[in-house]
């Protein structure tokens, strides 16, 4: 269990726009406002943002590669007493980008940890897809070995991820040859002047970015596979490996379902519809 210090100071993570500088939010600028430092991605960046709306502070850089050095020298500050916001260069810290070795650092020094909501491109691109939201995962950029990308894809889940643009189309091209009929949504430039958000299945989108890959950032949605390639299927497989090794069909479902999860009678009516 950690306790936090009263006396101590505290982080502020701060989620920054992903395009429009409109959108970040009152709370934001007056948390940026009032730390005693802002450690941000890009300084140059971040100072275009404070300059648009009059916001004074001081910024050191915050980046993969000064991470853990940056993160010893931030949490000292925090403990005489001092405020320090974390910014991005857009969107939520931590998601695909820094700020997870200070949050970490911050709780194991029993700092506070105030996190602010604000813009995020995972969420933004999830609600324009159209695509079911009840159940999703978010995968940060996607793997580039195909073998990890086709796991990636058997997700029963919406799935959202980022992608560069010069990959979109490779990507699309192998979940076409999964399952060329899988919905998906390219979601480019999100809250930005040129924003476009292009529908479609797996075939006709890889298709498309063949020969014009899009420009800027991406976010994709790819709706949840079909039972048979998720859950269902690794639970199915399982299920007649023991029933080929001799166990008897139903007492097999049901030991396989307690373990995945799976309903033991949708296991067995699949074993039997597969003969």
């Amino acid at each position: 269990m950690s306790v936090v210090a009263p006396s101590a100071g505290r982080l502020v993570v701060c989620p920054t726009p992903i395009g429009n500088l409109e959108d970040v939010t009152l709370r934001v600028l007056s948390a940026l406002r009032d730390a005693d430092v802002v450690a941000c991605e890009d300084t140059r960046r971040t100072r275009l943002l404070l300059d648009r709306y009059g916001v004074k502070a001081r910024l050191v850089s915050y980046h993969e590669h000064n991470e853990r050095e940056r993160a010893v020298e931030l949490v000292a500050r925090m403990r005489e007493g001092g405020v320090v916001a974390i910014v991005s260069d857009a969107g939520m810290p931590l998601v695909s980008d820094p700020g997870f070795v200070l949050v970490r650092a911050c709780v194991a020094a029993g700092l506070a940890v105030e996190v602010l909501p604000g813009a995020s491109a995972a969420l933004t691109a999830l609600v324009a897809s159209a695509l079911p939201a009840d159940r999703w995962r978010f995968v940060g950029f996607l793997p580039r070995k195909h073998a990890e990308l086709e796991r990636a894809f058997a997700s029963p889940d919406t799935l959202v991820a980022f992608e560069s643009p010069r990959r979109v189309a490779a990507t699309l091209a192998v979940l076409a040859s999964l399952d060329a009929d899988r919905p998906v949504v390219v979601c480019r430039e999100l809250t930005k002047v040129h924003e476009e958000i292009v529908r479609g299945n797996a075939a006709e989108l890889a298709a498309r970015y063949r020969g014009e890959p899009p420009r800027g950032e991406v976010a994709l949605v790819v709706g949840p596979a079909p039972e048979s390639e998720g859950e269902l299927g690794a639970a199915l497989n399982a299920l007649q490996r023991l029933v080929a090794a001799g166990a008897k069909p139903r007492p097999a479902a049901a030991v396989v379902a307690e373990l995945t999860g799976v309903g033991a009678n949708a296991l067995y009516r699949a074993l039997t519809d597969r003969g």
